[in-house]
């Protein structure tokens, strides 16, 4: 059978095909008792609408079932300590090699987590220290690790190697001088009663707690604020500090006796030991943090810092960008840097080693400057890398692992990618694959589908209606498969209609915008319209849009600026801020802002795609209404899952319990009392319409859009969120098991069904991540209602069909990083197809016929 691109396929020898995966009764999720066969060493694409059941097969299904094989040979102490997939629901797979996933997680966010240390780079970089560094007279050798900062030998004392140190001060501590210690001054002083504790003690102290802070002697406000000594005292409740003095001078028996704590003992104490997330949370804003004064922010001790390779230390070499390390190790590599010759003469052993290690470093560097992400440093931390970014890091370590013979199993490596990046993927995956390994692709992005050798289409739609495959075969076979969504994208058939771009109501112009790479930019966005900012990944459209623009909109609304939740503890999250930008001119135009971004809807099982939504409160209204319920007195509460007397006890409305096994890891029953319905019997038997409340957090949202036909305010919900294409999720489905695109689109759905007044401004980032262009479509007529109803929005896009249908494009580059950062060309997309000097032009004008 010829390939897609004239390349042979594995062929049948005898009852069996070589060369070929066979999976047989596949019924992970939504898929109907699958059969399908898979070549190896290809490139295999699997593609469908979102929620067809492409990720349930390529990763629920082949990438569990390798992984359990592997744990199958592993000792049973060593597979408890191994977060395991869960054994898929199949008959059979045979010819399955060893695989490998290479997801979009992020893994647990830590600021010492870093593009060095992902890559391994960091390592070889420690050892060229080391072993080839130029140290200063009379200092003796250091071992690589003295290089890390996470290491006792490396790491500065003083800021224990994160590179910043927190203090608290007496402007962090007295935000306001003019209150007085009664009117609370002391912000960072516990609230409530333990508070009002302190201020006692420090009458019975004898200090003033009625003169404002900035009347009172230093020395009073120093001892105050940071001493560490503890006095127990009496004190006495609701006196005046005159009758406390009285008190005191009588020795009057006192309401107990209280100890005092200086403001940054508590803070420093509470923020050290508190279990409590808002506690910490609440301390954590009277910390200042600054760089480290003692090794400048490079988190290394100062011996380490004394070791100079290129007329550079380690800390500093590590803050360039890759693609200007490549090009300071490359001399060293070809013998051409200076004094190559003269060392080679007198110290052949250390040139040797300095050739070695520099040249296995360039190679690793040149394989992520291929992938395109030459412009980051490998102090970056990855905390801050987008999922995009991060999933390339890992390709490009596994690209240079030598490994044959493996699966790779990759969830969307296109995302995030803008099409001249995408060319460079595709070289990496053809690379692993010219060494022997086979690679299973969960993919949206055309040019990635039509490089493929194999194509797997599931569907024909979501949810319920999907899990069927309804072709496997080379691409070009796909054309005849009239059920398939998919291969109306790749044969021509859908193209993109002309229209005349919309007018723009008015102008929102940003000035002097510095943040990342964007250095004192000014930049136009139109009002009423449909914008999208495009460029290559690392260019600056993030920073611009859902940043900078965020931000300074939020302040001028008085809105709080949104911080990022989710990015590990407190303190050690890497700082980025916007140094310099202002609003100019248009708020007049904005009176409301909406950002939906593509972080979790929550963080539990009990968020759910109905909770979220606010559709839940309905539901359970309408259960109550019940005259079953009525009769019984259930009110509303009854029938939350989060409340006491509604809930299963047992499970204590999780749905589940977890069972702990000897030596192997817990697994997840469903409880053994309610079986997975989350409520207690007697809630469960009212019902609505026939049906209990679990039963209705079963079905789809499309199944419940039919049956709550009677019901206009759940029927509208539904409806909005069916039109986001999330027809196919259950009401109930936990907030855990969704991907950050569908937690975006139901954000989006939650937005949409509020009543549009106009002049908001809509910011989404990728909003078309982990779509399908069908889907694309859909999402597209929902955004252009926005517009249409008096909004304006403002997408962060790589897609070339949504940039061709908006109104008006603005082109970040011409590069990444450094090479970034500025606005290439601005304009309708007709103009911007005739840009000479734009990345993006070339692709759009493809796209746009």
């Amino acid at each position: 059978m010829p390939g897609a691109r004239g390349r042979p396929q594995p062929t049948p020898s005898g009852d069996t095909k070589a060369g070929f995966v066979r999976v047989r009764g596949a019924r992970e999720h939504n898929l109907k008792n699958v059969d399908v066969e898979i070549p190896r060493d290809a490139l295999v694409v699997f593609t469908g609408v979102s929620g067809s059941g492409k990720s349930s097969l390529a990763f629920g299904t082949l990438y569990a079932e390798a992984q359990r094989r592997y744990f199958e040979s592993v000792a049973p102490y060593a597979r408890r300590l191994i977060d395991q997939a869960g054994i898929p629901e199949v008959d059979a797979i045979d010819g399955l090699p060893p695989a490998v996933a290479l997801q979009q997680h992020r893994g647990a966010p830590t600021t010492r987590s870093s593009v060095g240390s992902v890559t391994t780079i960091a390592n070889s970089l420690r050892l060229l220290y080391s072993r080839a560094g130029t140290y200063p007279p009379g200092q003796p050798h250091l071992d690589s690790d003295a290089f890390s900062p996470n290491t006792p030998a490396g790491a500065c004392p003083h800021c224990h190697g994160l590179g910043r140190v927190y203090e608290v001060t007496e402007k962090s501590m007295v935000p306001d001088d003019s209150l007085t210690i009664r009117e609370r001054a002391i912000a960072a002083w516990p609230p409530a009663w333990h508070g009002q504790n302190l201020r006692d003690i420090l009458v019975t102290l004898g200090y003033d707690v009625d003169t404002p802070w900035r009347d009172l002697p230093q020395k009073d406000r120093d001892w105050i604020l940071f001493t560490d000594e503890q006095p127990t005292v009496p004190v006495y409740a609701g006196f005046t500090p005159e009758e406390t003095r009285r008190a005191l001078k009588r020795k009057e028996p006192p309401s107990y006796m209280g100890t005092f704590t200086g403001a940054r003992k508590y803070v420093l104490q509470t923020f050290a030991t508190t279990q409590s997330a808002l506690m910490k949370k609440r301390v954590s804003q009277y910390m200042v943090s600054g760089e480290c004064r003692v090794c400048e922010g490079k988190r290394l001790r100062r011996e380490s810092l004394s070791v100079i390779f290129a007329g550079l230390d380690i800390g500093e070499l590590s803050r360039l960008p890759l693609k200007r390390v490549a090009e300071i190790l490359r001399p060293f590599v070809d013998g051409t840097a200076p004094g190559a010759a003269k060392l080679a003469r007198e110290h052949p052993e250390k040139a040797l080693v300095t050739a070695r290690i520099a040249k296995d470093l360039l190679e690793r560097i040149e394989v992520l400057a291929e992938l395109g992400l030459g412009y980051l440093s490998l102090e970056r931390s990855t905390p801050t890398l987008s999922p995009g970014e991060l999933q390339r890091l890992r390709l490009a370590t596994q690209v240079r692992s030598n490994l044959f013979g493996v699966v790779y199993v990759l969830d969307e490596p296109s995302a995030g990618l803008h099409p001249a990046d995408t060319e460079a993927l595709l070289k990496a995956l053809d690379q692993l694959k010219g060494s022997g390994n086979s690679l299973f692709v969960v993919e949206h992005e055309v040019d990635v589908i039509q490089h493929a050798d194999w194509i797997v289409d599931v569907g024909p739609a979501a949810g319920e209606k999907g899990g069927r495959v309804l072709y496997s075969g080379p691409l070009e076979g796909l054309a005849a498969v009239e059920a398939s969504q998919t291969r109306r994208y790749l044969f021509g058939e859908n193209t993109v209609e002309r229209r005349t771009p919309r007018a723009p109501k008015g102008w929102l112009r940003l000035e002097g915008v510095t943040r990342n790479n964007l250095r004192r930019l000014d930049v136009d966005f139109p009002l009423g319209v449909f914008t999208t900012v495009t460029g290559v990944s690392g260019s600056g459209k993030s920073s611009l849009v859902s940043q900078v623009l965020v931000e300074l909109v939020a302040e001028q609304l008085g809105h709080e600026v949104p911080v990022d939740e989710d990015e590990g503890e407190e303190l050690e999250r890497t700082v980025v801020r916007t140094e310099g930008g202002r609003i100019a001119a248009g708020m007049e135009g904005i009176k409301r802002l909406v950002r939906v971004d593509q972080k979790p809807i929550g963080r539990t099982p009990r968020s759910n795609l109905a909770t979220y939504t606010g559709l839940f409160d309905n539901v359970r209204k309408l259960f109550a209404a019940t005259p079953a319920a009525r009769a019984r007195r259930y009110d509303v509460g009854r029938f939350s899952f989060n409340v006491a007397k509604g809930r299963c006890e047992t499970c204590e409305g999780e749905g589940f319990v977890s069972v702990e096994l000897l030596f192997l890891p817990s697994v997840y029953a469903p409880c053994p009392t309610c079986h997975g319905a989350r409520y207690n019997a007697k809630t469960l038997e009212i019902q609505y319409r026939g049906k209990n409340i679990a039963e209705v957090l079963g079905m789809t949202v499309d199944a419940a859009h039919a049956f709550f036909e009677d019901e206009p305010q759940v029927r509208r919900a539904l409806g909005v969120l069916r039109e986001v294409g999330l027809g196919y999720l259950r009401l109930g489905q936990p907030a855990t098991e969704l991907s950050g695109g569908e937690a975006q689109r139901i954000k989006l759905a939650t937005e949409l069904q509020r009543v549009q007044r106009g002049n908001t401004l809509y910011v989404l980032d990728e909003p078309t991540t982990g779509l399908h262009p069908a889907d694309v479509d859909k999402l597209m007529t929902q955004l252009n209602g926005l517009v249409e109803a008096g909004n304006t929005v403002i997408l962060v896009e790589h897609d070339m069909r949504v940039i061709a249908e908006s109104d008006w494009v603005i082109d970040m580059g011409p590069g990444a990083g450094d090479e970034g950062g500025r606005v290439v060309v601005a304009g309708t997309p007709a103009q911007v197809t005739a840009s000479r000097t734009s990345r993006t032009a070339p692709f759009l004008a493809r796209a746009m016929g």
